[in-house]
């Protein structure tokens, strides 16, 4: 369920969703959508958090891998960044971000998501400092630098603002942005 509402909100955005529309697609009834989500923000987070779980895991199996931190660290950038224009998990934080201002419940749900993305990558980048991979750095602050182009980046890709947003040239900016933490010789 959570799947197909997150695929129905990225081909058209969660103002033009209706519950009768994604009941449909279901096979079930509107209603049976509202008993369980409540509203359409409440739905919009039950399925961001779905699809962030599936991406935790993914960060988890790949933080583990005995890699070097620069592979480790560009392994997480390409997992970062969406697939391409209106890329379902990128559609739904930017849906996201449109609402929180007026929604303190949606505000907090996208703090607690961001946290992990930021404490997984403290981490990687920590490693990294420890064995020499990485220069010294002020490890948070990189680390939330380092997110917040790749939410530029990501943005521009999902809603293809221009040539530049091709998945692969948003990887590229992300990859020159992470060579800066690479010691030089």
């Amino acid at each position: 369920m959570l799947e197909e509402a997150m695929n129905a909100i990225a081909e058209d955005g969660l103002a033009a969703l209706t519950m009768s529309a994604l009941a449909e697609r279901l096979g079930t009834s509107g209603g049976h959508i509202l008993y369980y989500f409540g509203s359409k923000d409440l739905l919009l987070l039950a399925a961001l958090r779905w699809s962030e779980a599936a991406l935790a895991e993914e960060r988890r199996r790949l933080l583990a891998r005995r890699l070097s931190a620069p592979r480790r660290l560009d392994l997480f950038l390409a997992l970062y960044l969406p697939r391409g224009p209106r890329d379902p998990r990128w559609t739904l934080w930017i849906e996201l971000w449109a609402r929180i201002p007026a929604n303190e419940e949606l505000r907090a749900a996208q703090r607690e998501l961001d946290r992990a993305w930021q404490d997984d990558l403290e981490s990687l980048l920590a490693k990294g400092v420890k064995r020499g991979h990485f220069a010294p750095t002020d490890v948070p602050a990189r680390a939330s630098e380092l997110l917040a182009l790749l939410d530029g980046l990501s943005t521009r890709v999902v809603l293809a603002d221009d040539a530049a947003a091709a998945p692969r040239a948003a990887l590229e900016s992300a990859r020159r942005a992470a060579e800066l933490l690479v010691p030089r010789a």
